[in-house]
């Protein structure tokens, strides 16, 4: 699973009022290098949590080293993203891949699997 789409999953457990951010639990990370597309990331970034993937990131920090980000979403709007913070943005994105591990919900501490790099977030049918 890349932070990429844990920027946009969330708990939907029956009662649960703040299950964003997921915390993440990591027991196997790997990291697979991938050609920087500039064009998708200046797209992408108005489109993300930025608070939530500097905290995702955090969260993994123990696992593998991860790049510096600026504290701030850049905007690309108004000026174009350094090759440095994108080549940093893109590899937090992309190229950081949770293979093993849980996403625990905030709320309710309802931990979802992640096997093979796929998150489970299928509900129990006392959850709906």
């Amino acid at each position: 699973m890349r932070l990429l789409t844990h920027n946009y999953l969330k708990s939907n457990v029956k009662g649960t009022e703040n299950g964003y951010p997921l915390v993440i639990e990591a027991e196997e990370v790997v990291v697979v290098e991938s050609p920087v597309d500039a064009t998708l990331l200046a797209k992408l970034l108005p489109k993300l949590d930025y608070a939530c993937l500097l905290g995702a990131a955090k969260q993994l920090e123990d696992k593998t080293e991860v790049p510096t980000l600026p504290t701030e979403a850049p905007n690309t709007k108004t000026e174009p993203l350094d090759e440095d913070v994108m080549a940093n943005l893109h590899k937090v994105l992309f190229d950081i891949h949770i293979n093993e591990g849980f996403l625990v919900c905030p709320d309710t501490g309802r931990r979802f699997p992640i096997k093979e790099g796929i998150p489970n977030m299928i509900l129990h049918e006392d959850e709906v």
